[in-house]
């Protein structure tokens, strides 16, 4: 299944930094060990507001299109394994409006991991 990722919702890759998720092998609470992980991941901060309104496509890899054409991304929320990269706390920002009313935006970092994607040639 080619799940693409909303239009509505590309806006978000805007001002997407392209980072590398790294971590050493260790060892699990219950005494087993983990792998290393070294993954390309996209890292983003956005509203709140926005962070909640795509929730619903957290986990499902997704394609897109546009600066990112020819990769995937699935937003890392409760993947026990990117537990170091779920979603931070991304700052507040206060603004006021025209009217003079002062208001509060809470922000929210979040990574998607980043996949190229393979076109399968028929034979």
């Amino acid at each position: 299944m080619r799940r693409m990722w909303p239009d509505e919702f590309s806006f978000i890759f805007d001002e997407a930094e392209e980072v590398t998720l790294d971590s050493d092998a260790g060892k699990r609470d219950d005494g087993s060990a983990s792998e290393a992980i070294h993954r390309l991941a996209l890292k983003v901060r956005l509203s709140q507001e926005d962070y909640e309104r795509i929730w619903p496509f957290a986990e499902a890899r997704h394609r897109l299109q546009g600066k990112f054409a020819g990769k995937a991304v699935t937003l890392i929320v409760n993947n026990p394994h990117y537990s170091r990269w779920h979603p931070a706390d991304g700052g507040i920002v206060k603004s006021v409006t025209e009217s003079g009313r002062t208001y509060s935006t809470r922000y929210v970092v979040i990574h998607f991991l980043l996949d190229d994607v393979g076109e399968v040639a028929g034979a």
